[in-house]
């Protein structure tokens, strides 16, 4: 049995498609299940219970001996509008529980953390666990996930396999529900769909080009290779980045959208908003030497095959995986 966690939601849902593609049935779903938007996520696959997050540690308790692996999601990914305590309660607090429950049933554990909590990329993109405590993150969700990474390494115990993946800029099927929070490529595709243009923030930094801000932009097919990558090879447990280890830029990205459309490129520039000011990552490119070296070969897409997947597999048709 293998249980995910913030299984309605993005990830969460996409990794439990691809369990079920490659003939695992035998899943349980946990999140809360209260929110409409989130159904089409889940109605389609085939699991064993959806679990309530809240009732999560009692049914553990009762069927810890039929589980075989925990891959732990859930998480509040909103970096803006948000309270403190609910940063600390869903994304800290439920996290160590999870380790703790992990440690004391004997279960792998593979958690979600971000590239967020690499801050303003003054420091690098190192995924070596020494560099960690240097890091500053720019905003509440990535604090939270950073203050969990921290605590995991400083346990004296550990699960007997453990990996936390910090994921960069995901993209692809199943976000449909996630607001302001969806990522760029599909804000572009609903933008020129309904305008024929897009728009991108410009640049407050005078040594950054507008449109030249750039990302470490990850499908998400490549983000379940990894995970089901850690699932089969429980070696090496530690923290790892989870991008292409390429960064390209949003004109990049807008333009691929376009292509992928099939429409003549329209692209104006918008100020950015006063809450995101002096909280948004200009660059992100994440080190994958380590995951190369843990023994990961897989090719990632490149913006542009992964943005023509998304888009003629899934957006034109309004499909999710």
């Amino acid at each position: 049995m293998i249980v995910v966690t913030g299984a309605a939601g993005f990830i969460g849902s996409y990794i439990t498609g691809k369990l079920n593609r490659e003939g695992f049935k035998d899943i349980v779903l946990v999140d809360k299940f209260n929110e409409p938007s989130k159904k089409r996520n889940y109605e389609g696959k085939t699991y064993r219970a959806l679990i309530d997050r809240d009732e999560f540690f009692t049914w553990l308790a009762q069927h810890e001996k039929f589980v075989q692996f925990i891959i732990h999601l859930g998480a509040c990914s909103d970096t803006t509008g948000q309270g403190p305590e609910i940063y600390r309660q869903l994304n800290f607090e439920y996290s160590k529980k999870i380790w703790k429950a992990c440690v004391k049933y004997g279960l792998p554990l593979i958690y979600a953390s971000s590239a967020a909590t690499y801050g303003d990329g003054s420091k690098g993109f190192d995924d070596d666990h020494r560099l960690l405590p240097g890091f500053e993150p720019l905003n509440l969700y990535a604090r939270s996930k950073h203050d969990f990474d921290k605590w995991a390494l400083n346990q004296p115990e550990k699960p007997y396999f453990w990996a936390g993946l910090k994921f960069f800029n995901v993209y692809g099927p199943n976000e449909y529900h996630k607001g302001r929070m969806t990522s760029v490529v599909l804000q572009a595709f609903y933008k020129i769909r309904e305008t024929g243009e897009m728009r991108l923030f410009r640049s407050n930094r005078p040594d950054i080009a507008d449109g030249k801000q750039s990302r470490d932009f990850v499908y998400v097919e490549d983000v379940a290779r990894v995970i089901r990558f850690f699932m089969d090879n429980r070696k090496n447990p530690g923290i790892y980045n989870v991008g292409t280890g390429i960064n390209r830029t949003f004109l990049d990205l807008a333009k691929a959208v376009f292509k992928s459309m099939g429409k003549t490129e329209n692209i104006h520039f918008t100020d950015m908003p006063a809450d995101l000011a002096g909280k948004y990552q200009y660059y992100t490119c994440a080190n994958i030497g380590k995951l190369r070296s843990a023994g990961y070969r897989h090719e990632f897409y490149t913006l542009e095959e992964g943005i023509d997947e998304y888009i003629k597999s899934f957006l034109n048709t309004s499909s999710c995986y």
